[in-house]
């Protein structure tokens, strides 16, 4: 008698546990019945949601400074003492800087991205294929172009106003102020393809519209 009472109350805890298991998952299969949560608490837990948050400007400002700035002290200062003809010094930066540009910038915005898609204003190229490289080989040594352009006619102001007749050089190539000139050349160009790009945009609503 006292085995019949014992198995009974083992079926009844048994019964009792599965009962409390099949609730907990009636409510996450039915959202509706679950309490609801303020906005305030949910946003504690979404990413950046914290007081102070780095405007997306200013980190691909910072990213494409940093990583020109990179490809001048280990491309020009690592490699101008071993290459001597000068085109071929541009040459062989611009394409280590195209391969920067492609492989570990775009990716890096890629990758911090909260959405897909979300950092693409911000790149030239912005496909992930593999053709890319070989643009942006090219974008880049257009921009090398004007960057060393810039430090020649500053050079030249200088001489000027100081009335030298001997070209001296007054500012030297550095990583940092290279890659303040290649962030500068890299958004300036950008926004001018996102200008043409929005012109055109909108010349193509305004003449659907008109048919």
């Amino acid at each position: 008698m006292a085995k019949k009472e014992k198995n009974k109350r083992v079926e009844k805890n048994a019964s009792d546990y599965y009962k409390l298991k099949t609730g907990s998952v009636d409510k996450l299969v039915n959202p509706s019945e679950a309490p609801v949560v303020p906005e305030s608490e949910i946003k504690k837990y979404k990413s950046g949601s914290g007081k102070f948050k780095i405007p997306d400007w200013l980190k691909v400002v910072f990213l494409k400074f940093w990583f020109g700035g990179a490809v001048c002290f280990f491309f020009f200062w690592g490699l101008a003492q071993y290459i001597q003809n000068e085109f071929d010094l541009m040459v062989v930066i611009a394409i280590g800087l195209g391969l920067v540009t492609d492989l570990l910038l775009n990716h890096m915005l890629h990758f911090i991205a909260p959405e897909e898609g979300y950092y693409n204003k911000w790149m030239m190229f912005p496909s992930k294929k593999f053709w890319t490289i070989f643009l942006n080989c090219i974008y880049a040594g257009f921009i090398l172009f004007f960057i060393m352009n810039t430090y020649d006619i500053i050079n030249r102001i200088i001489n000027f106003s100081m009335g030298n007749e001997e070209a001296e050089i007054y500012l030297g190539v550095e990583p940092l102020l290279f890659g303040v000139f290649y962030m500068g050349f890299d958004l300036l160009f950008i926004g001018i393809r996102n200008t043409i790009v929005k012109i055109v945009r909108d010349a193509n609503k305004k003449a659907s519209g008109l048919k």
